[in-house]
């Protein structure tokens, strides 16, 4: 088993922990676009898939290939079996001691009321020190390991066009279903799916115009299918 970093947005932190979200696409990075022949997908591993150095047996997985020059690619993410550990955007204890005595993580909006600016710093007051110390989020992109509160478990992988996503499976990026009935709340940066108009894959098309840029769904990529189960900082599985 292997473990990898991967990054996700408050929003997707969320889904994550209200086990909405058991799925993630990322673009493949395909390394030619060769025009005497295309990509297409495949698997690799399984019984009659070959062993590791070490005698164990492949899990099977999506890849590509291209039909031309037979270049194979795998998920970088990683095989089923593999752990996935989740950098957020982030801070740590005032004095950012290491190993951290505290973490505090903006995708529950952790301290943001208690921040405030005293000639033009943005700090927290600390009863410890007694002093107003600096405070600031830090990008996911620099959490450690040691930070983390979130595995996820691969379960599958695939590789397929964007435009492939099914019904289902637009939901378990991590939208929100509108209630049969009643008043809701629409939360800043969520997606909502449901009732007569707003089916789960035209609102995932949407969130991945959001996150990739204007235009990007209709350029339909090959993506990374990954399934996952998720495993909190306390070991339980979402």
């Amino acid at each position: 088993m292997k473990e990898r970093p991967i990054l996700f947005s408050g929003p997707m932190v969320r889904a994550l922990l209200e086990g909405r979200k058991t799925q993630t696409r990322r673009v493949v990075k395909l390394p030619h676009s060769n025009p005497l022949g295309q990509w297409e997908p495949t698997t690799i591993g399984g019984l009659t898939g070959g062993r590791t150095k070490d005698g164990q047996t492949i899990p099977e997985q999506g890849a590509i290939w291209h039909t031309r020059t037979g270049d194979c690619l795998m998920c970088p993410y990683g095989a089923p079996g593999d752990r996935l550990w989740v950098r957020e955007t982030f801070s740590t204890d005032f004095r950012n001691h290491y190993p951290f005595d505290d973490v505090w993580y903006a995708a529950d909006d952790d301290r943001r009321n208690e921040i405030e600016v005293r000639d033009g710093v943005k700090g927290i007051y600390s009863p410890e020190h007694r002093e107003h110390v600096p405070f600031r989020w830090r990008p996911s992109i620099h959490m450690p390991r040691a930070a983390s509160r979130i595995t996820l478990e691969i379960t599958s992988v695939r590789a397929e066009r964007l435009h492939d996503i099914s019904e289902a499976d637009a939901a378990n990026e991590g939208l929100h279903m509108l209630p049969a009935s009643g008043r809701y709340v629409v939360q800043k940066g969520e997606q909502y799916f449901g009732g007569a108009d707003r089916d789960a894959r035209v609102v995932f098309a949407d969130l991945w115009d959001r996150i990739n840029g204007a235009g990007a769904w209709d350029v339909n990529p090959w993506v990374w299918a990954v399934t996952f189960t998720v495993i909190k900082a306390t070991g339980e599985k979402a």
